[in-house]
């Protein structure tokens, strides 16, 4: 029934008068191309509608058994007596009772049976969401506590820009904080709240992190594959991670993209993925997996539909092996023969594991969650990283007590030929920026950290100028200092100071940086950029 009701709405939309117009009047095919593409897209969103439906039928059957108890005979009347129902009642549960099934399938309750003593498991520990479904794409980000700095503002903040306005309404990103400390996943939920309010209005970014109780006992596990049990630990729960966010995400949207929270993408990236998912499906190639990114589970993309053979391979040998190897041997299971030779093999997998090239996705992180693991992985297609944004100043005379690393000086980032690189700022240090001549400011930006180092901020942090002359009467938003300047704004928790400059300051003469505070880490200054007002 489904599929022929899905079926009539497939027909009806090929055949409005929008697609046969535009499918008459391309002489060039451009025309059937997007037709093709669109009958790409529509096809896929058959198969997940299909897989919505067998879901929902097998809830339908759980409940039936769950019914049948009802037509037991009510010995210590401890529940509603099967007798006591309307004969309405009585016929519907004879029926679902006649349709239960004498065998039963495994499920997840085979490979984790922990789960039987624990019935909220399944449902995430903390959720933020507004529901938004139907999504073309669900980029799955799992994140946890990292020791030595988290990536995953700048993943976000990355992930999010690169999108165009339609892209945002037809994506969902879910950030699966992979912790059990509850206190520190709402600390991460808030950190985005305050970051992304638009987003998570709109639907585009969901939160969630798992219960403790979805995990089996940690030190009870097989010491697998001669790794250290720390090692073994790491990557079990990695596994089970992986198959938590899929089951989640899964009834979300039509493909499911695998990314991690320390990787930068390109812009365009899901118009890339999009059209090339929609070309192999419209060339009829039965592929499992799309490879956008040639480092380990980075920018793996499946439809949503295969995702249960995924996920059952993932929760039956969590214990044994890490997940990039699962995937491969799975693939492997599904096309290779032994009675071949391993060319043989690697070309069949070829077929449903296939590779796009340029990456679209590049690991930007150093240390590894595992703790002691330094991993500098990076993927040689997705090309360079833009470190620093380049600006055309007003001429001016700068200078830092603030010592540069290498060539990384406070001169050559104004002058967009690199970044400022310095050593541990301390409480009072300033960057001076004198201007010759004074100038009328219209705005300013200050981006501090780059994607290497995104720790590497400016932290309590205020932005001042000084005018060449005191204004007569000053906004009371303006705060004075002992010494001239006024305190146009401040640094963000993002390391970000942005903002105008209000007209009645006249001609400035100095704009200042002052640190407030001894930092932990170095600074990066990655983009200066100094606005001044439309000549008159």
């Amino acid at each position: 029934m489904l599929r022929r009701r899905v079926g009539v709405v497939f027909t009806a939309v090929l055949l409005t008068p929008a697609f046969v117009l535009l499918f008459l009047a391309s002489p060039d095919l451009s025309g059937e191309q997007v037709l093709v593409a669109r009958v790409a897209e529509l096809r896929e969103r058959l198969h997940h509608a299909e897989m919505v439906n067998q879901e929902r039928l097998h809830d339908v059957i759980l409940l039936s058994q769950k019914f049948t108890a009802l037509l037991q005979p009510n010995i210590d009347n401890s529940s509603l007596s099967y007798g006591s129902l309307s004969t309405e009642a009585r016929e519907l549960l004879s029926n679902l009772s006649r349709a239960t099934p004498d065998m039963h399938l495994p499920s997840i309750y085979s490979y984790l049976p922990h789960l039987l003593r624990h019935p909220d498991a399944t449902s995430p520990a903390f959720k933020l969401s507004r529901g938004r479904h139907s999504a073309t794409m669900v980029l799955g980000v799992p994140t946890v506590k990292r020791q030595v700095q988290s990536y995953l503002m700048t993943t976000l903040g990355n992930l999010i820009h690169s999108m165009t306005p339609e892209e945002m309404d037809e994506c969902i990103i879910v950030v699966f904080v992979a912790e059990w400390d509850i206190d520190y996943v709402r600390q991460v939920a808030s950190q985005i709240e305050r970051k992304f309010p638009e987003h998570l209005e709109s639907g585009l970014v969901e939160v969630i992190s798992p219960p403790q109780s979805f995990y089996p006992d940690m030190d009870g596990l097989r010491q697998t594959l001669g790794d250290p049990m720390e090692r073994v630990r790491w990557r079990t729960k990695q596994n089970l991670d992986f198959a938590f966010l899929m089951m989640y995400s899964q009834p979300k949207g039509t493909f499911y993209v695998q990314l991690e929270d320390d990787i930068q993408t390109k812009k365009g990236y899901i118009a890339t993925m999009k059209t090339f998912a929609l070309q192999k499906t419209a060339e009829k190639k039965n592929w499992f997996v799309l490879d956008f990114c040639q480092l380990g589970f980075i920018g793996k993309t499946f439809k949503t539909v295969d995702l249960s053979a995924l996920v059952t391979f993932l929760l039956v040998f969590h214990n044994d092996k890490p997940c990039d190897w699962l995937l491969d041997h799975l693939v492997q299971n599904k096309v290779c023969r032994f009675d071949q030779s391993s060319k043989h093999c690697k070309k069949a997998k070829d077929n449903v594991w296939i590779h796009y090239k340029p990456s679209l996705f590049q690991h930007i992180g150093t240390h590894s969650s595992l703790k002691g693991k330094v991993q500098k992985l990076k993927d040689k297609q997705f090309g360079k990283i833009q470190l620093f944004f380049p600006h055309n100043n007003p001429p001016a005379v700068v200078e830092t007590k603030i010592k540069p690393y290498k060539t990384y000086t406070l001169q050559r980032a104004y002058r967009g030929e690199s970044y400022f690189w310095g050593l541990l700022p301390q409480e009072g240090d300033t960057f001076l920026f004198h201007f010759e001549p004074p100038v009328t400011l219209k705005g300013y930006l200050f981006r501090s950290g780059n994607v290497e180092h995104p720790s590497d901020r400016l932290y309590n942090t205020s932005v001042e100028v000084e005018p060449v002359r005191l204004p007569a009467n000053p906004s009371p938003r303006l705060k004075p200092t002992k010494d001239g300047f006024f305190i146009v704004g401040e640094f963000d928790d993002m390391g970000i100071a942005e903002g105008n400059i209000a007209e009645g300051l006249g001609d400035i003469k100095t704009l200042r940086l002052t640190v407030h505070m001894e930092s932990d880490n170095w600074a990066i200054l990655s983009e200066i950029n100094i606005e001044t007002a439309d000549p008159r």
